[in-house]
């Protein structure tokens, strides 16, 4: 069977590891590269492809089977709406639109055109998300009371350069770049978020943009979770550090950044340790431990995977534009909460 034909749209780093990934992956292949910018051209000739300044051009002259849009996030939907009116495919990477509005307006034009909108949550097609939401579903941990996350790591200094420095500016803040994977995941493994309180600091680099945040989740079946991040801590507590999924990042396998309880017992992930009540569950009683055994995989070229398949209409999107959306608003009501020091309902 031929490849699918996907373009990717971006030349910042996920741009990159999607052409690298569309390299070698099974289903599909890079078409093009759509970026205006002078590393455009550069990244087509490196991969061989044809470039285009626009997506117009690629659409109007050579359209493919998809599109992975990994443009900045501060552009505005527009690009997604471009894909969807010429009846493509699209995977928008995370956040799936600068804000709620626009992607919501994204996500509503996709539904009403019947094109597939998938938003950019690679953690969801890895091995390790698919055994907890499986172990949580099955009912093992009994009915769910608590949910602990961290993500706690250090940027470096350089990376706040980049761009002409938009990191240090709001809307470039750990918050809306890495907490709203977590929350995706979170929502993935608990359920819907139904309320939101939080509070943010700068106090360390002293940039117009949060660096810390705490937060108190309610879940819609009645569980509370709790979310410290940073990314000017100096510890290994974040989903790039422990579970290993990319190795660009030192790894730390003793270490979780999520932990599940129940009233049966809980998971604690990536590490996927289990302690469960084998009788009547009690403080006093102790657990039966184990750790479940999970077959590790690419969660990117899973994603590709997918994408082909949902471009062929096999499949149905794991993480649609809808559940971008749902988690923007999540994301968007903890920006909200830190602001008036309101809890914010959803």
């Amino acid at each position: 069977m031929n490849k699918v034909r996907i373009a990717v749209a971006g030349t910042d780093g996920t741009g990159i590891r999607q052409a690298e990934e569309l390299q070698v992956a099974q289903s599909a292949e890079l078409a093009a590269v759509v970026e205006p910018g002078p590393h455009g051209p550069e990244m087509a000739l490196q991969y061989r492809v044809q470039h285009y300044a626009t997506l117009e051009q690629l659409l109007d002259l050579d359209p493919p089977d998809g599109v992975i849009l990994a443009t900045s996030h501060r552009l505005p939907a527009d690009a997604g709406l471009t894909c969807v009116a010429a009846g493509v495919p699209v995977l928008v990477e995370r956040p799936i639109a600068d804000s709620v509005e626009a992607a919501a307006t994204l996500v509503e034009a996709g539904e009403a055109a019947g094109v597939p909108i998938l938003t950019g949550h690679h953690r969801q097609y890895g091995s390790i998300m698919a055994s907890a939401r499986a172990i949580i579903r099955s009912g093992r941990l009994g009915s769910l009371v608590a949910v602990v996350g961290t993500a706690l790591f250090r940027k470096p200094d350089e990376y706040f350069e980049v761009g002409g420095g938009w990191r240090r500016e709001p809307g470039g803040g750990p918050v809306l770049l890495n907490l709203v994977h977590d929350v995706n995941n979170l929502l993935s493994l608990a359920g819907d978020i139904v309320g939101v309180q939080a509070v943010t600091s700068n106090a360390t680099r002293r940039f117009p943009v949060e660096d810390t945040a705490a937060m108190i989740f309610r879940f819609a079946n009645g569980a509370l979770g709790t979310f410290l991040l940073s990314d000017i801590a100096g510890s290994p507590r974040s989903w790039e550090q422990t579970s290993m999924e990319d190795k660009a990042f030192a790894g730390y396998p003793d270490e979780d950044c999520y932990h599940i309880a129940g009233t049966r017992g809980s998971l604690s992930v990536p590490t996927m340790r289990t302690r469960l009540f084998p009788g009547k569950p009690s403080w006093t009683q102790p657990f039966a431990e184990s750790i479940e055994d999970v077959d590790r995989t690419d969660p990117w070229a899973n994603q590709i995977e997918h994408f082909a398949a949902v471009i062929r209409g096999r499949a149905e999107p794991i993480v649609s534009g809808r559940d971008g959306l749902n988690t923007l608003r999540v994301v968007d009501a903890v920006h909200e909460s830190a602001r008036t020091g309101a809890i914010v309902s959803l």
